[in-house]
């Protein structure tokens, strides 16, 4: 090789190098950005959120209810199976299904009667006959309640048995109701007859074995579901009332979750304890009956009127007894109670849906809804899983097209047996424990999604408040498009904000009313439960008046509770909009600030209720003051954080910093150690409170319970909770603190 060629060759490379570098410099723009690091700042898509509200079709709903309500599907029966299929069909359906669904099965404890030997109430003369026998169902009314596989009334998880006394009259079965009775009469050895409402179901029956009651009838009185009436014409199928024949089944125990296998999923391996040892199961034979058979007992009882507060809306004074009148139809006669309840462990499924998510695959967001019901259980359940089945086509489409995937995962849940005591739910709690501790953002709840036409009515964690106000804001009411659902709601429950600077839509409390529980009270996620209801103004109903009973049917639903289905498309699009706002947002949509309002309202409840006698004992509640303090410090300091962020330009990782601060500081309220004879209670802010003053829980009923024994031992464990409680606050703060903070 010569000289010259060298010289070229040299020429020809520099040359080369030269034109790529000019390229490099003036072809390639400053300022761009891959396209994997835009996926990553990417926020949510409010385009797609109109679209997806667009999509979501009352039509579908409708059908969806239909087919869910068509047959009664109680848990683990061959009805609730059909309906596990038909979830199962459409999650793994190839064009509008979801990434992966599947069944996840447990053997869980549950309780029924016997069908060829129907629980009943009986009335048993002096000479033995039998005047009065309570039905064994309801009226068929329509072919709904003629289909044999209705199951007949009975509490669930009642002891068997057959006792017999003298009837009273006991008003809601509170332990204040029968210290009462206590005062007139010798409580042992009787029945009591008692009305729905003002305790738990089975908290009637252990409040009733106190006094030495041997057996508990149950009833819905009208005055409470169906605004005083009580002439059948004027029931369903003429209106929403529930006719004299209706029974609310349901589940009598004080905890939920498997009963044999507490804090563990019910695996077939699972060690199961003794069935005797089980807390919170009724200790006597229990029966509901409907109020046409209420009202043939309670108008032939002898002794004192009831008080005023007693009264219900039969057609007569409500006497306290014992026994029958003698100049009755049932003078000198005893109530007979006889239950044939049996206890089997059947095998329960859940059916879980995923769609996986795009950029934060680990960070979930959970959205569920029972599937079982007593009897047809249009309403509840069914109203919410047909909603369900509507949002999850849309976004399985999506997925489907290539056209949306989410941020983050999103996680559908169908969960079984939750009728029995939110059993699915919670035995997926304890199965995947770590996993969810670890890794949720948030629940979303939609169990009844629609108990009447009225108004939008929410319930949650303070810090899931305004992602719900941003999708209220968004949505059409039913009976007007220029009035949001925000504005609506804000009509009928509202609550003056000092953060949001005037009136705001009243966010309810949860407590352990449906699945989100062992979300919320055992694992510290941000959870919440969204439905329409009723005017407040127009009915004193409880709930809707068919509730558990054989009349809870697609009729009922399109006929009384929402022709059109218009509030059930409302449901969707709300919730609809919130998970998407959860699953899309760069930064997550939920507010610990809104945390503070909670926290300074129940400690200044507190300071008023207590600090004198705890002054007097020399207990303080200042540390708990100067938590709250830090935690408002902080909480403020993080919204400003958040609110000064330019999207863009934030790093992944701050980005991730702050959303896990989001994420856990619920997680901050749990104390698996607070209250040790409570299983699965561990939110020091939401646990159940038997107090009547509404403030921290551990606290109030810890010095209820002080007051009433004045012991040493009782005034230290109110220190001990407040120490629960500003540790609590204090770890919540931390947590909202800057990361690098100690």
């Amino acid at each position: 090789m010569n000289v010259w060629k060298i010289v070229g060759c040299v020429f020809g490379g520099s040359l080369i190098l030269a034109i790529g570098l000019l390229i490099g410099h003036f072809g390639i723009s400053k300022t761009s950005t891959p396209s994997w690091a835009q996926d990553l700042s990417k926020n949510v898509d409010e385009a797609f959120i109109r679209e997806f509200m667009n999509e979501v079709n009352r039509d579908n709903i409708r059908e969806n209810l239909r087919k869910l309500s068509q047959y009664p599907h109680m848990a683990t029966t061959k009805g609730d199976e059909d309906t596990v299929q038909m979830v199962l069909g459409q999650w793994n359906d190839p064009h509008i299904g979801l990434d992966e669904a599947k069944e996840e099965r447990y053997d869980v404890y549950l309780s029924f009667p016997r069908a060829e030997n129907p629980n009943n109430v009986q009335v048993v003369s002096p000479n033995g006959g039998r005047p009065f026998q309570s039905q064994l169902t309801e009226t068929d009314i329509t072919d709904d309640q003629r289909d044999p596989n209705v199951v007949k009334p009975y509490a669930a998880y009642s002891p068997s048995g057959n006792v017999q006394g003298k009837l009273v009259y006991a008003n809601q079965g509170k332990m204040s109701d029968f210290e009462t009775l206590s005062h007139f009469m010798n409580l042992t050895g009787t029945i009591a007859i008692v009305r729905y409402g003002g305790a738990g179901r089975s908290a009637k029956a252990i409040n009733a074995a106190k006094f030495g009651v041997v057996g508990l009838i149950v009833y819905t009185d009208p005055k409470d579901i169906n605004d005083g009436i009580t002439d059948e014409s004027k029931t369903y199928p003429n209106s929403w009332y529930m006719p004299p024949s209706g029974v609310e089944r349901g589940s009598y125990t004080e905890s939920f979750g498997d009963l044999l296998t507490p804090y563990y999923p019910a695996k077939n391996f699972t060690y199961r304890i003794d069935e005797n040892n089980i807390q919170g199961r009724p200790p006597i034979p229990t029966q509901p009956i409907g109020f046409g058979d209420a009202e043939k007992l309670i108008c032939q009882l002898d002794g004192l009127a009831a008080n005023s507060s007693w009264q219900g809306a039969l057609n007569c004074t409500y006497n306290i007894g014992p026994g029958f009148r003698t100049n009755g139809n049932f003078s000198g006669s005893d109530v007979h109670v006889n239950v044939y309840n049996y206890e089997e462990i059947r095998s329960s499924a859940n059916v879980m849906g995923i769609i996986r998510g795009s950029v934060e695959p680990d960070r979930y967001i959970l959205y569920g809804n029972h599937r079982d019901s007593w009897v047809h259980g249009a309403i509840d359940p069914s109203s919410g899983t047909a909603v369900m089945l509507e949002i999850t086509k849309i976004l399985g489409t999506k997925v489907k097209e290539g056209k949306w995937r989410p941020r983050r995962t999103i996680i559908f849940g169908s969960w079984g047996a939750e009728e029995f005591g939110l059993i699915g739910s919670t035995e997926f709690a304890e199965d995947y424990y770590s996993k969810l501790r670890d890794r949720t953002a948030a629940y979303i709840n939609v169990d009844i999604s629609v108990f009447a036409n009225a108004t939008l009515r929410a319930q949650g964690t303070p810090p899931v408040q305004n992602v719900i106000f941003t999708a209220a804001k968004q949505v059409e009411t039913p009976v007007s498009p220029s009035l949001s659902v925000y504005d609506n709601w804000i009509r009928y429950f509202n609550r003056t904000s000092s953060i949001y600077g005037g009136l705001v839509p009243q966010l309810g409390t949860l407590g352990a009313g449906s699945d989100y529980a062992p979300f919320l009270q055992y694992l510290g996620i941000s959870c919440m439960d969204i439905a329409y209801t009723y005017d407040r103004d127009k009915t004193s109903a409880r709930i809707y008046p068919a509730y558990h009973t054989a009349f809870d049917t697609f009729s009922y639903t399109d006929q009384h509770i929402d022709p059109g289905f218009t509030s059930h498309q409302a449901v969707a699009r709300t919730a609809g909009n919130v998970l998407l706002r959860l699953a899309d947002s760069l930064i997550l949509p939920l507010g610990p600030r809104d945390y503070v309002e909670t926290l300074e309202n129940y400690y200044d409840t507190a300071e008023k209720a207590f600090s004198n006698r705890l002054s007097e004992k020399s207990i303080s509640l200042v540390p708990l003051k100067n938590a709250i303090a830090r935690y408002k410090q902080f909480s403020e300091q993080l919204s400003k954080t958040i609110s000064d962020m330019q999207d863009a330009e934030e790093t992944p990782l701050r980005v991730r910093m702050i959303n896990d601060q989001l994420m856990l500081v619920e997680r901050a309220f749990i104390n698996h150690f607070a209250f040790p004879d409570k299983l699965y209670y561990s939110h020091v802010i939401w646990a159940s409170r038997s107090s009547g003053v509404i403030t921290f829980p551990g606290i109030a009923d810890a010095y209820a319970k002080a007051v009433s024994t004045e012991l040493k031992a009782d005034w230290d464990q109110v220190h001990h909770h407040i120490t629960v409680v500003a540790t609590a606050v204090d770890n919540a703060a931390s947590t909202l603190q800057t990361a690098a903070s100690i």
